[in-house]
């Protein structure tokens, strides 16, 4: 079972992507649609039925821009916060299998999601009708310069007005300029939350942190109130309202896909943080993910289904 979150009013904000994924039959590929907000709003939306999911961004009027609408619907995440924009379309990405190994190819130029921030009333609007704001690294990275400090700043006025503000730093490189602009855009974004979870892997890579304690301690020094930091099997790292710790993780024997492993855990975790046992909560999130990893593709619902 699982608790509401503290405010039932949840809104994730970033980019979903029609995803073409090989299917058994040699050279044939299935299209769904994924990417890391929605992920987490998809899982959400499963566990945690009492709390109203919506997500904001900005598609297109063709075909597949109607075929991942029918998506939200068919999963319980509210459109109402979704532009339709003429002549444009969403992005796109196909995963190629070759040994085993995964790798993702592309296309995100022409996606009308990097213009998800560019209207600040209806950003303003957004975040005064919901109690918990989700976004992401990914969500900052599409977004251009002057879009992403709009962005921000409506946070931090959101997060001033009392507002959740939850952020996953999901460092991906390839998004951006140079590396400093990442790192610098980054701590922007998690200077205006309240709640961080970040994996301790990127931000070694890219911050150089020594240790888990060093992510959460320049996390912390932004008076962050809660910080979860995870790091794949070895222990989750914490810091929730002056209480620290360490949560073990259960060891998995099969990994068959960590596409989504972050996006899960941080879904499991908001599902049961209003409970107000943070440990409980990190529980949530560690067994989902690992139910998720053992299964092929980033939203398996029969993860869910056992929580």
């Amino acid at each position: 079972m699982t608790s509401p979150l503290p405010q039932n009013r949840f809104l994730a904000i970033g980019e979903c992507m029609a995803e073409l994924s090989p299917t058994a039959q040699d050279g044939e590929y299935r299209l769904g649609f994924a990417g890391d907000a929605f992920n987490t709003s998809w899982y959400l939306a499963r566990l945690s039925p009492d709390t109203d999911v919506s997500f904001l961004t900005a598609i297109g009027d063709d075909s597949l821009s109607r075929q991942m609408m029918d998506l939200f619907a068919q999963s319980g995440i509210k459109e109402n916060y979704v532009q339709h924009l003429e002549n444009q379309t969403i992005g796109m990405y196909m995963i190629s299998l070759q040994n085993g190994e995964r790798s993702f190819h592309y296309w995100r130029g022409q996606s009308a999601a990097k213009k998800l921030a560019d209207d600040p009333q209806k950003l303003a609007t957004a975040f005064s009708e919901n109690d918990v704001i989700y976004f992401s690294g990914i969500t900052l990275a599409i977004l251009p310069d002057k879009s992403r400090q709009g962005f921000l700043a409506a946070l931090k006025t959101a997060k001033e007005a009392g507002k959740t503000i939850v952020f996953d730093p999901n460092l991906r490189p390839r998004l951006w300029e140079t590396a400093d602009a990442m790192t610098s855009a980054i701590m922007q974004g998690a200077a205006v939350s309240t709640i961080v979870l970040p994996s301790f892997e990127d931000e070694a890579e890219w911050f150089h942190d020594e240790n888990p304690m060093a992510t959460l301690n320049r996390y912390k020094a932004l008076g962050i109130p809660t910080v979860i930091v995870k790091n794949g099997p070895d222990p989750v790292l914490f810091e929730h309202n002056g209480h620290s710790g360490e949560y073990p993780v259960a060891p998995i024997t099969e990994v068959t896909d960590t596409t989504a492993a972050g996006d899960s855990f941080n879904a499991g975790f908001l599902a049961r943080f209003g409970s107000g046992d943070i440990e409980w909560a990190i529980k949530g999130g560690a067994e989902l993910a690992a139910r998720v990893v053992q299964s092929r593709g980033a939203l398996v619902a029969k993860a869910t289904e056992m929580d």
